[in-house]
């Protein structure tokens, strides 16, 4: 844009009423979190309102919309981490949407523009997390139902559900006999009312009833759940594939087998393949040990026809299924359309949208998946029930959903103390799960956690709490977790100067960071006790000695004595 056009678009940005959702006038507020929040909201707040783009704009006011001129420098600013403002900002919107920065003086005024584009596939996410604008405000999506919905609607626009297009050249000869026979025996068994009358439907007129059939023609789900494997032609260039690929705990391919259509029947012979053991654990509160297998069969075909129900096959990629080092990798093309597993567990209704809406309700009626909104749950539950890890969702791809199943006790007694604390809600057993397994959780989960006393640390490295290591035997993990705390490294500090009288930096590093939280990483923990020197300087406990060309600064006690800090 030249000057003159930017002037143009400002002057009809301030000429908008003052709660318009996809612009947001600020002076000088410039806190990097908030301007990626800010650009998730207004991104899909413009989808919502059919506009191309949202908009923030700093040095007006807010109410008035008068120029007042800004001091935020876009270029100059950082983002958390000291990393640049924009390309921080660009890496953390999910999925990557374009935004642009510009600069410009209006009437000796600095003003600020950034414009990002508006949503187009999925809602978009800033750090994990979806915004929208309600009003002149900013809020989480997931806290307003009516418009998530309103915006998946906006930007699926009039598409068509894939799986119950037509297959104009296929007929009932590219279906599989067996396949049909079996989908006919399971639709007796979900609809025992139709027993009856199902004997005297024909093939025809009962993919009718399944509605994988419209006029006497195939649609697309038929062939994926009874088509045989030569069928599959009349759905390409999509893939209807299913790949079970085992590695050993090095992560190199020992075997893998493909599988075709009919899925009805495939997913049996799949589940075959998995070398599934018999698990004894010790439950709490009991002597026995109770067996178990390491994967149950009704989480394993509930999560492997997940994926074949919300495959995206459009994107004409394969499922597959990693067995390794006693964990199962189910994987899928497509977001993960329900946001968070947490959107998922909290809400009782059943989801709004399907991407393959013909294919989940047949298979629905062939009893392969759970009603349409309380599969995933069962799975956590059924977890729960057997003492064993939490299934992980691995949602960090917008464009790919992977599932993790483990078939091992993590640690036995602080996975029982889960699983027997019955008054713990089934997600902040989720919850707590993934602190065990140092997974990230949202801030809300953090604060949710905390107040309940069941963890400790910061946001970015919770641990379990001093009543949760206690009641699992984990007292020394806590310790190692929580680390020493800061007067203690000060004393340290103190006595290791009292005996050698100087030291320069990495004699520190090795007295304090062995005693620190093992959630620190490297950085951190460096940070950590140059800030401790720092602020011990600033006390008059210690004193920096430069003039040491040859070795670099070091500290000694400060002058006089330092008797009444230690």
């Amino acid at each position: 844009m030249t000057p003159a056009q930017f002037q143009n678009k400002l002057d009809e940005l301030r000429a908008l009423p003052g709660e318009t959702e996809w612009v947001e006038f600020k002076r000088d507020n410039i806190k990097p979190q908030e301007i990626g929040e800010y650009l998730s909201a207004l991104s899909n707040a413009a989808t919502l309102h059919g506009q191309p783009f949202g908009y923030i704009v700093w040095g007006i006011g807010d109410e008035t919309h008068d120029i007042s001129g800004t001091k935020f420098e876009p270029r100059r600013s950082k983002g958390v981490g000291n990393e640049d403002l924009e390309p921080w900002l660009a890496r953390l919107l999910s999925p990557r949407v374009d935004f642009c920065i510009h600069e410009f003086v209006v009437k000796t005024h600095p003003v600020v523009m950034f414009v990002v584009q508006a949503a187009n596939t999925t809602p978009v996410a800033f750090s994990g997390r979806r915004w929208i604008r309600i009003g002149s405000y900013k809020k989480p999506l997931e806290e307003y139902p009516a418009k998530e919905e309103l915006l998946w609607q906006a930007l699926s626009g009039p598409a068509e559900d894939w799986s119950a297009q037509i297959c104009p050249d296929a007929t009932l000869a590219d279906l599989d006999p067996t396949a049909l026979a079996f989908a006919r025996q399971q639709y007796r068994n979900k609809h025992p009312n139709f027993a009856e009358d199902l004997d005297g439907w024909d093939n025809l007129t009962f993919l009718h009833m399944l509605r994988v059939a419209f006029n006497g023609r195939i649609k697309r789900a038929a062939i994926i759940l009874l088509g045989r494997e030569e069928s599959v032609h009349h759905i390409s260039p999509a893939v209807a594939h299913v790949t079970w690929i085992l590695k050993d705990a090095d992560g190199t391919e020992i075997d893998y087998v493909h599988f075709h259509p009919p899925f009805i029947l495939k997913v049996e012979e799949v589940y075959k393949k998995v070398r599934n053991l018999t698990l004894r654990i010790m439950p709490g509160g009991t002597l026995f040990p109770k067996e178990v297998s390491k994967y149950d069969d009704w989480v394993f075909r509930e999560a492997l026809h997940n994926c074949i129900a919300h495959q995206d096959y459009t994107q004409s990629g394969r499922i597959n299924l990693v067995e390794q080092d006693d964990s199962l990798l189910f994987t899928n093309r497509g977001s993960f359309i329900p946001g968070t597993v947490e959107n998922v567990i909290e809400r009782d209704a059943p989801e709004e949208r399907y991407r393959n809406e013909c294919l989940a309700t047949a298979m629905v009626s062939l009893k392969m998946i759970d009603t349409l909104s309380s599969g995933i749950k069962r799975m956590f539950r059924k977890q729960r029930e057997r003492f064993l890890p939490m299934p992980d969702y691995d949602l960090s791809d917008p464009q790919r959903v992977k599932v993790r199943i483990i078939g091992k006790i993590l640690n036995e007694r602080f996975t029982g103390m889960l699983m027997s604390r019955t008054g713990l809600r089934l997600i902040d057993v989720i919850l707590l799960d993934k602190v065990q397994k140092r997974l990230p959780i949202s801030e809300d989960a953090y604060r949710s956690l905390k107040q309940q006393g069941l963890i400790e640390g910061r946001k970015a490295t919770p641990f379990i709490s001093t009543a949760v290591a206690v009641a699992t035997e984990q007292e020394a993990e806590y310790i190692r977790n929580k680390g020493i705390e800061k007067d203690d490294c000060k004393r340290k500090v103190i006595e290791y100067l009292k005996l050698f009288a100087i030291a320069p930096l990495r004699k520190f590093l090795q007295l304090v960071t062995p005693h620190l939280s093992t959630t620190l990483n490297d950085r951190q923990k460096r940070d950590f006790v140059r800030n401790l020197l720092q602020e011990m300087r600033r006390d008059g406990v210690i004193q920096r000695i430069e003039g040491r060309p040859t070795k670099g600064a070091a500290w000694e006690l400060a002058k006089p004595t330092t008797e009444d800090v230690a």
